[in-house]
């Protein structure tokens, strides 16, 4: 079954730092351009940072730029999320995606992670 496996949420306290991963699983997705996703409860699925195919272009949601930082390690075919300087408003189902188009919207993307809880406590 072709998916993307996310690990490393949890439970930090304000200021703290986490890492999520998101392993490809049964293929891989070379190609395929890679975003992070967020979802608080009651609220929409958000963009929160992206990165192209090659890796040489990333982009961030204005509310995270200079706190998280996207990265691709191609060889193991995973990619990570650093998220340092956390905020009680960072507290989310986080969500790794792959998709063809790419982009800052949910359509442009095909595959889907299954998300990883992040609770940020003040």
């Amino acid at each position: 079954q072709v998916q993307l496996v996310e690990s490393g949420g949890g439970l930090v306290q304000a200021g703290g730092s986490l890492r999520l991963s998101c392993a490809d699983s049964g293929r891989t997705f070379s190609s395929y351009a890679r975003a992070w996703f967020r979802q608080a409860p009651g609220k929409e699925r958000e963009f929160v940072a992206r990165i192209s195919w090659s890796g040489g272009r990333l982009y961030y949601a204005d509310s995270v730029k200079g706190r998280f930082t996207i990265s691709m390690d191609n060889p193991k075919n995973t990619m990570y999320l650093q998220m340092n300087s956390l905020k009680p408003e960072d507290t989310a189902v986080y969500y790794c995606a792959a998709g063809t188009f790419g982009g800052s919207h949910l359509s442009g993307y095909d595959y889907w992670g299954q998300g990883t809880q992040v609770t940020v406590s003040s």
